[in-house]
């Protein structure tokens, strides 16, 4: 089955052949001549390139123990391997056409396509809904977990029929192939993706065997085995413990590998894509923001829903680490970058575990000064600016990943069975999820500002803040669950009234004074969504606040020649490679 489903033959190679890139230059120099496709121009091709800017990210390798880079140079050979297996799950041609691009990229026109592809991880624009940059074909929902022929009626019926498959059908690790019969299959991951998973597996123990950390020798065996059996409840379990290990030999290095986001599955949410971020922690920073992790029960019971709806049910262990990164790879490196994440995904691991916040400080930091310092001075009411600062916005990212462990996780579906709320609500879960975290860092921060926890200046700049990372975010373009869920905040605080809009200045301020009022009424009503795994109260929510306003659209014009994210260029690990390499 895995070698059918790779298999693209001939028809693929005549597809390439027919959308392959046969550049040649008008007289202008400028035009792009595509068979199939003759509209991409260089100047069209290097603006979304210029969407990105390249900004160098490391840490000092200097503060580095040699113990720890002797394991991160081996980290480095296993998130290699993610870029191949994401490449894989993003589109069935995406990593051919790549590598093509790679060997016989010669004209300016080629070489600033093959950087686009490197970006999007094919050719599909990722802020652009998903356009294609070569041909005309548009990017299947469920980009290749399914078979591109599977409708999502086939899909649910096949379900109702065959109830002693779905779990294995809705695991976030199985592919779903057509059998010999043309019926629908599962495939794990572990048999789907057998070489590239053993070879990165290989490079995961050969990392253990460098550490004398016994938290991270554990987590880097069974995560090895989680590639080789599909099984990763007990290895996620590892992952939280991370830098639990206090004895001699305690590493810096902190490593996420593996299947998580299901973004990329835009059919059901539920197919987790491969991704790796290589790092190490930030001691002081992660010591700071510790005291946040120990009143999440408190967070828990101020959410504004029912009580019968709250979780004090997930397992308590919840680090807050602080790290710089190395090096990113798969989906988390795909189109726009990861700032912070909470993991598990896994329910069942956060209810026996928890799960763990980690922030990327050096990237955050390089996002704040390339892309939301210039919104801000476009769009802002002057008399905000001086209120946008990047503690403030450090403490929404931190806050929005500490929002993703609360609420509801696993819940009573409308159906009656039990169900984690991904699976209730389908395609629109991560939009809501997205949504939620946003609207409960807001919520939760302005709590912890009430309790001393948090300054009470801070409020403010929180807002401020906020306001110019929503038009930050909206770039990301509708199609993609962030900017999508960020445009829903944005159209429900404006219908509100604690966003305003001045038609003599085209500039948005916040309402103070409404703004908590407005945070508390839209986090009831998507923690109601997830609670009841209301799937059509989900697509009511997004239908009615997803569109674009003309001021939006108009104030979204007036940024386009501002980066909308980063390109990282990773000098710490190509130092790595170059150093560990030679001994």
């Amino acid at each position: 089955m895995k070698r059918n489903a790779y298999y693209v033959g001939w028809l693929v190679v005549l597809l390439w052949a027919c959308v392959h890139h046969r550049a040649t230059t008008s007289k202008g120099g400028d035009k792009m001549e595509v068979k199939g496709r003759t509209d991409l121009s260089l100047e069209t091709l290097k603006a979304k390139r210029a969407r990105f800017k390249d900004v160098t990210v490391g840490v000092d390798l200097k503060e580095v123990s040699d113990e720890d880079k002797r394991v991160l140079w081996h980290l480095l050979k296993a998130a290699d391997v993610m870029d191949i297996l994401f490449f894989k799950q993003a589109s069935r041609d995406g990593l051919m056409i790549y590598e093509d691009l790679k060997r016989n990229a010669r004209t300016e026109i080629d070489r600033v396509l093959l950087e686009l592809v490197e970006i999007n991880f094919g050719i599909f624009d990722r802020l652009d809904h998903f356009k294609p940059l070569i041909g005309k074909k548009e990017k299947p929902l469920g980009a290749s977990f399914y078979p591109e022929d599977m409708t999502k009626e086939e899909f649910e019926a096949f379900l109702r029929t065959h109830e002693d498959k779905k779990d294995a059908f809705v695991s976030p690790y199985t592919v779903i192939v057509r059998g010999k019969d043309g019926g629908l299959e599962s495939v794990p991951y572990s048999e789907f993706y057998r070489d590239e998973l053993e070879k990165a597996a290989r490079h995961l123990e050969d990392a253990a065997r460098e550490t004398r950390d016994e938290a991270l020798r554990r987590f880097l065996l069974s995560r090895a085995e989680a590639f080789r059996t599909n099984d990763y409840f007990q290895s996620e379990c590892d992952w939280v413990d991370l830098h639990s290990y206090k004895g001699e030999g305690k590493s810096a290095v902190e490593i996420t590998i593996g299947p998580y986001e299901v973004y990329e599955d835009r059919l059901f949410n539920y197919k987790a894509s491969f991704e790796a971020l290589v790092g190490v922690v930030d001691e002081v920073e992660s010591a700071k923001l510790g005291l946040v992790a120990s009143f999440l029960d408190e967070l828990e019971a101020n959410l504004p829903i029912e009580g019968r709806y709250k979780n004090f049910g997930r397992g308590q262990v919840s680090p807050i680490l602080v790290v710089n990164l190395i090096y990113s790879s798969g989906d988390t490196k795909a189109g726009v970058q990861t700032t912070a994440y909470n993991l598990p995904n896994d329910e069942r691991v956060r209810e026996a575990k928890g799960s763990k916040k980690v922030l990327l400080k050096n990237v955050a930091r390089a996002k704040f000064e390339a892309s939301l310092v210039p919104i801000a001075r476009r769009v802002l009411d002057p008399k905000l600016l001086d209120f946008v600062d990047f503690d403030a916005y450090f403490n929404d990212v931190l806050m929005h990943e500490v929002s993703h462990g609360l609420g509801p996780g696993i819940i009573t579906a409308q159906d009656g069975s039990k169900v984690q709320v991904n699976v209730a609500l389908k395609e629109t879960y991560s939009t809501i999820e997205e949504c939620k975290a946003d609207v409960l860092g807001l919520w939760t921060s302005f709590y912890l500002i009430r309790k001393g926890v948090l300054p009470q200046e801070l409020g403010k700049r929180i807002m401020a803040t906020m306001l110019a990372g929503l038009f930050r975010s909206m770039r990301f373009g509708v199609s993609e669950a962030h900017g999508l869920a960020n445009l829903i905040e944005f159209n429900f605080f404006k219908d509100e009234g604690c966003i305003l809009f001045d038609e003599n200045t085209a500039r948005f301020s916040v309402v103070e004074e409404k703004f908590c009022r407005c945070v508390e009424a839209l986090a009831r009503r998507l923690l109601t969504i997830e609670a009841t795994g209301d799937y059509h109260g989900a697509k009511s929510l997004i239908e009615k606040y997803g569109r674009i306003p003309v001021e939006v659209e108009q104030a979204l014009r007036r940024l386009e020649d501002i980066p909308v994210d980063i390109k990282p260029i990773y000098s710490s690990a190509e130092e790595l490679r170059r150093t560990m390499g030679r001994e």
